[in-house]
């Protein structure tokens, strides 16, 4: 007789394994969610919970039960990272036969399905998948083909648009006739047909078109749809609060018939609506599979209990959740520390100082996290750790001065300062658009080369004669006279102020716009933070050499290092020691997610809060700002609702006297600024968030080496009487405007530079 539980021949149906031993490793809640085989079963999987382990168990249990063959098994999973660690995990406790389960991303396992039945959906078999560059390329095409101002329209907005219907499920027929209107003049549904058809025609699809055209295979021929049902008996799905309509459409489709479909998510950490998910997949889970089972996983394995008992109070606020709390058998450890200081340099300085005591304590600077709300804070950081000489990386994305828009704003400034940098006027003779192509550059080598100077050079030789193109010969005598102009303007203007006429003048501000693409706002904050940056230097030609010193600070990946990253990048991670900067209303829930989703966008940020503290094992530290610099001007903050929320019996004050302390906690004062005296002293008065928010703002002049003000408390529900359509407007972000639509307290403002937005009218002032 053969014992092995795993030998698939030898099992009868449904067997139970006798003492298998991965069962023994699980606890209640775990053995549970592993042992609920038959039927619906949502497990709500906590932060640091053992989801993984609950995952493999259960697809090893499948199998040793004899309830399926590997075959019979669909897991799908989000990134290619966590199909790999799953199948690792299930090799080591099935062997070879893991091989067999159909197991990958959403994405992979609709390429295997279309690659079997292309023809249905209008491809061949060999169709080509489309890159992020090849689909802008492609859309670019399709407008310039319908005539529209791609300029004005680019391709990536496009792109935004298509992505949200494709993440909702809609091809072309079933998009609604008013969605997409503000795109392009209403064009944006014709321009989707047009690109579809386009995308036929080449045997091509993008990433979107994975699922869309599974989901319009499934639909369209329920012979095929059944076999996959007959096909696929158990279905388990990993990080379920982040699927989007379409990916919940498509497991609904395949698991209808039989029902045995396990989702493991946590709806507290879905914090990726932005991109198309829907938490309400997970919320309504057992309404969609009446009878569902619901295991709850809440014994932490990696924090202490007082950074759970913080996490679990504040995201308790929330009201859309299916509701658990974490819990750990450990030490409770160290309290969540809570600081607030004078300023964003300020707050980077005392990190510094904090990572430093770590490091004399024995702490690995691996283990050390910085999560940011926003990408521009991390320049705070970077420039402080270079001075401290503290190794640090960025991930998610690149450092700061190596983002693209701050090399482009850096290369114009490149060749303000010094006319000969052939690289820099290389980099942005084109950005934006001016019609100087990759000809017109190939022409200026040819010219600098035989003459021996340099393009700059070059151009001014060449604008005097025939050998381009009117159009290109106009735009490069241009681009000349505006370099010229600006060179002019290095000893008689401020050279942050030089930066930004460059940037406005140049078009290179505008560009970013006017274009609708979801990271726009973000590179428009980093341009204003590298002007920021500026105001810390003497002269253009100081900052200019401090950039060039830390680009040269070149990283080391193997070396011990700081993290620096947003929380959103900070998702599956855990370190010893995390600090939570930037704790600010309208930072921290950001201004923009409050005032284009209301509850639901604050509801996601503070979501987001919660993945930020459950990512520390040990060592959990917020602050915030009494004060940032926007603009070149100093201006009030005030703490985050979210520090109001957290629970005082787990969390420690760490602000020293003189230092603007918590709203919730009615404690401190407000200091000067670095140590240059005092500006004001007042209690803080608790915020109602539910109706008119109250705090107190200043207003700040600076005398010598120090900032002056008075404390003022300011309302910002609205005037008595509300708003009118027209009416003049301010708004802390976005400048003036004027009101072209309301709805309860939210508002449609044109502003006058950024454009239509919709904010929340606790946001606003009259003008």
């Amino acid at each position: 007789m053969n014992d092995d539980p795993f030998d698939l021949a030898a099992a009868p149906p449904a067997r139970q394994p006798a003492a298998a031993p991965y069962l023994a490793k699980l606890n209640e809640a775990q053995r549970e969610a592993v042992e609920a085989l038959d039927g619906p079963v949502l497990v709500l999987a906590g932060a640091g919970t053992g989801k993984t382990r609950v995952l493999t168990t259960r697809l090893a249990h499948l199998l040793a039960t004899g309830r399926c063959q590997p075959w019979q098994v669909l897991a799908v999973t989000f990134t290619n990272k966590a199909s790999r660690e799953m199948q690792d995990r299930l090799a080591a406790l099935v062997g070879p036969i893991a091989g067999d389960v159909r197991l990958g991303t959403f994405h992979a396992i609709g390429v295997w399905l279309l690659r079997r039945h292309a023809e249905l959906v209008g491809l061949k078999s060999n169709f080509t998948i489309l890159d992020t560059d090849d689909q802008l390329r492609l859309l670019k095409q399709v407008l310039e083909a319908h005539e529209v101002d791609v300029k004005r329209w680019p391709a990536r907005a496009l792109a935004a648009v298509i992505d949200r219907w494709k993440d909702k499920g809609l091809t072309p027929d079933k998009v609604g006739g008013g969605d997409g209107n503000g795109f392009a003049d209403g064009k944006a549904l014709e321009l989707y047909r047009a690109y579809q058809a386009r995308l036929l025609t080449l045997n091509a699809c993008d990433f979107g078109d994975l699922l869309v055209h599974t989901l319009t295979l499934f639909s369209s021929n329920p012979d095929i749809l059944a076999r996959y049902q007959e096909q696929f008996r158990y279905i388990l799905v990993d990080e379920y609060q982040d699927t989007n309509v379409a990916q919940y459409l498509w497991l609904r489709l395949l698991a209808q018939s039989h029902h045995n479909i396990c989702c493991v998510g946590d709806d507290d950490q879905s914090i990726y609506g932005w991109r198309g998910a829907e938490v309400d997949n997970i919320l309504r889970f057992e309404s969609d599979f009446p009878g569902a089972k619901v295991v709850r996983l809440e014994r932490n394995y990696r924090s202490t209990g007082h950074i759970l008992a913080t996490a679990s109070a504040l995201i308790a606020h929330n009201e859309a959740r299916l509701g658990k709390t974490l819990w750990t058998d450990d030490d409770p450890g160290r309290m969540v520390g809570l600081r607030g200081v004078w300023d964003g340099i300020e707050e980077a300085r005392i990190i510094g100082e904090d990572i430093e005591a770590l490091q004399r304590d024995g702490a690995r600077l691996d283990d050390i996290a910085i999560l940011v709300r926003a990408g521009f804070q991390t320049r705070d950081f970077e420039e402080r750790f270079l001075t401290l000489g503290l190794p640090y990386r960025v991930i998610g994305g690149p450092r700061f001065y190596e983002r693209a828009e701050i090399r482009d704003a850096m290369a114009y400034l490149r060749m303000v300062a010094q006319p000969d940098d052939d690289l820099a006027l290389e980099r942005i003779i084109n950005v934006p658009k001016r019609a100087l192509g990759a000809a017109t550059v190939k022409k200026l080598h040819e010219t600098a080369r035989a003459a021996g100077t340099t393009l700059l050079g070059a151009g001014t030789a060449i604008v005097e004669t025939d050998e381009l193109r009117p159009q290109a010969r106009t735009a490069l005598a241009r681009l000349l006279d505006d370099f010229r102009r600006w060179r002019a303007l290095i000893d008689v203007m401020p050279h942050h102020e030089l930066a930004e006429t460059v940037l406005d003048e140049s078009g290179y501000t505008a560009m970013w716009q006017h274009d609708r693409s979801p990271d726009a706002p973000g590179r428009l904050e980093n341009l204003k933070e590298l002007i920021r940056a500026m105001e810390e230097f003497p002269t253009l030609a100081a900052f200019l050499e401090h950039v060039a010193l830390v680009m040269e600070n070149a990283e080391q990946r193997d070396e011990d290092m700081v993290s620096l990253m947003t929380l959103h990048s900070a998702k599956g991670l855990e370190f010893e020691h995390v600090f939570l900067p930037g704790w600010e209303e309208g930072l921290f829930p950001h201004q923009r997610a409050l005032g284009e989703s209301g509850q639901k966008g604050l509801e996601e940020e503070r979501r987001l809060a919660y993945v930020g503290i459950t990512r520390a094992r040990r060592q959990c530290t917020i602050s915030f700002a009494a004060n940032r610099r926007v603009h070149g001007q100093w201006q009030s903050s005030i703490p985050s609702r979210f520090v109001e929320e957290l629970p005082a019996d787990h969390v420690e004050k760490l602000s020293d006297p003189g230092i603007y302390g918590s709203g919730g906690a009615g404690w401190g004062r407000v200091g000067g600024a670095g140590g240059a005296g005092g500006a004001y002293e007042a209690p803080w008065e608790k915020s109602d968030w539910r109706g008119r928010q109250k705090g107190y703002g200043a207003r700040y002049e600076r005398r010598g080496g120090l900032i002056e003000g008075e404390a003022t408390v300011v309302e910002t529900s609205g005037p008595e009487g509300g708003y009118a359509l027209g009416q003049r407007i301010f708004h802390q972000k976005f400048g003036y405007g004027r009101i072209r639509a309301m709805d309860g307290n939210k508002l449609e403002i044109e502003f006058e530079k950024a454009g239509r937005k919709k904010v929340m009218d606790a946001f606003v002032d009259p003008a």
